[in-house]
């Protein structure tokens, strides 16, 4: 069974199980979904972090530049 066929088995309803058992086997597939999402919170956190701080180093140097290349337009 791959793992697409997996996630879809979670989500159907079984006649044979009771509602505890149908919770216990969606549980894994709604731990995925929210652990995908806090990943890519983590990455948007982290890249705007390196941004301010690229920033605060360099954000006189980028000035200059800019005003430079306005001044020649």
């Amino acid at each position: 069974m791959t793992r697409g066929e997996d996630e879809l088995s979670a989500w159907s309803p079984s006649t044979s199980s009771s509602g505890q058992e149908a919770r216990q086997r969606q549980a894994p597939v709604f731990r995925q979904i929210g652990q995908g999402l806090v990943e890519y919170g983590l990455i948007l956190v982290i890249v705007a972090v390196a941004c301010v701080i690229s920033l605060l180093f360099f954000g006189d140097q980028l000035a200059s530049l800019l005003s430079l290349i306005a001044s020649a337009v």
